[in-house]
């Protein structure tokens, strides 16, 4: 028997995934006039709003299923309700840089990664690199630009 593996996220990541997915399902009605009206036009060989119209069904399709999918695997994790002394999904993470620059991140799910926001997936190098550690823990992050270093100040949960 398969293993359903569950997709971690925030609320807010939850929250969007619905919201897009339900966006996509509004959409399927107007595709399938937009094919209608297209067809109307006779010759479907050269006829380029038809393979558009299709094209796109095709794309929204695939989207729904993909948004499905996560939806239906998704595990809702609040921060709010985590606590201990080590790093885990939802964790907010102070830390020193090499130049002992403060740096903080989140630790969230793929879809609900962004860095400029502070928010980091739990799959990325440096959310694998941090999961399970602890204050006073350095890190070693090797990142497109090389070897990054570390110092854990401090982990919260908000």
């Amino acid at each position: 028997m398969a293993v359903v593996e569950k997709v971690p996220m925030l609320a807010e990541g939850y929250e969007k995934l619905t919201a897009d997915l339900k966006l996509l399902r509004e959409e399927r009605p107007r595709i399938v006039d937009a094919i209608e009206e297209a067809r109307a036009h006779g010759d479907l060989s050269e006829n380029a709003e038809y393979h558009a119209a299709k094209e796109r069904q095709g794309q929204v399709e695939a989207s729904i299923a993909d948004l499905e999918d996560r939806v239906s695997r998704a595990q809702i994790i609040d921060p709010k309700t985590l606590s201990g002394d080590r790093i885990v999904f939802g964790a907010t993470v102070t830390m020193r840089d090499e130049d002992d620059k403060p740096v903080r991140y989140q630790i969230v799910g793929q879809t609900e990664a962004d860095a400029k926001k502070g928010r980091i997936s739990y799959s990325s190098p440096m959310g694998r690199a941090l999961i399970g550690r602890k204050v006073d823990d350095e890190v070693e992050v090797t990142v497109p630009s090389g070897e990054r270093f570390y110092l854990i100040k401090k982990i919260e949960f908000i």
